[in-house]
């Protein structure tokens, strides 16, 4: 088999990690993976933030809209690596270049043992869904074994790589609840940049009903 970034042969090895967790293929070489950072056990302990202790955007978010958000997951740090791939996921349209990321997006999903939550997908607008060709929230949830499930739509919306931080942590909330539910639920996504875009959405959820919202991203 070959690699899905850069097409060459993977080795298969043996290690703890496919031992315990075995069915779990690897479809990146180790180059490719090496260029990608795990976020370790030293983290902010609700955003995953790289560091120790709890960061500085958890604490205002906490300041400003406390409780809205259980927690984050993340698996990979956002580093300029990270940056490249998603640039050749999302904005050149490989939709299939995330494959790459398989194997460590379910390792981490199975050991937060998140079987009982709702995995709830982070709606497109009309004109990105047109543009990307794909919702890359569905991918994922997808991609670990559930399925989407469609509690929100987009009311308006701009890219958020376009905004500046602090714009991006000060917009209105672009989504509206339209399946309100009363299980977990779980908001999954591909990068945690600020947080908003799951505060938003947890706000809606919490405020109807929802007894807890954690988020899951590829990317912190």
């Amino acid at each position: 088999m070959n690699c899905y970034l850069c097409f060459s042969p993977i080795v298969p090895e043996v290690n703890w990690t496919n031992f315990l967790l075995p069915g779990i293929e690897k479809k990146i070489c180790v180059t490719c993976e090496e260029g990608f950072e795990r976020i370790s056990d030293e983290c902010c302990p609700m955003c995953s933030r790289p560091g120790k202790g709890r960061c500085g955007d958890c604490t205002r978010w906490e300041e400003m809209l406390p409780g809205v958000l259980d927690q984050n997951h993340s698996v990979l740090t956002y580093n300029a690596f990270a940056k490249d791939f998603v640039a050749k996921w999302k904005y050149r349209g490989d939709y299939a270049a995330v494959e790459a990321l398989e194997a460590a997006m379910k390792e981490k999903w199975k050991l937060l043992n998140l079987e009982d939550y709702l995995a709830v997908c982070v709606p497109l607008s009309l004109e990105r869904g047109k543009e990307r060709g794909f919702n890359q929230s569905e991918a994922l949830i997808r991609m670990v074994g559930k399925d989407p499930a469609h509690l929100f739509e987009r009311i308006h919306g701009e890219k958020q790589s376009k905004r500046t931080r602090r714009a991006r942590m000060e917009a209105e909330n672009p989504f509206s609840l339209i399946k309100p539910t009363n299980q977990p639920v779980i908001i999954v996504d591909d990068i945690y940049t600020t947080g908003r875009t799951v505060r938003h959405m947890a706000s809606l959820l919490k405020e109807n009903g929802c007894p807890r919202v954690r988020s899951f991203t590829i990317f912190r």
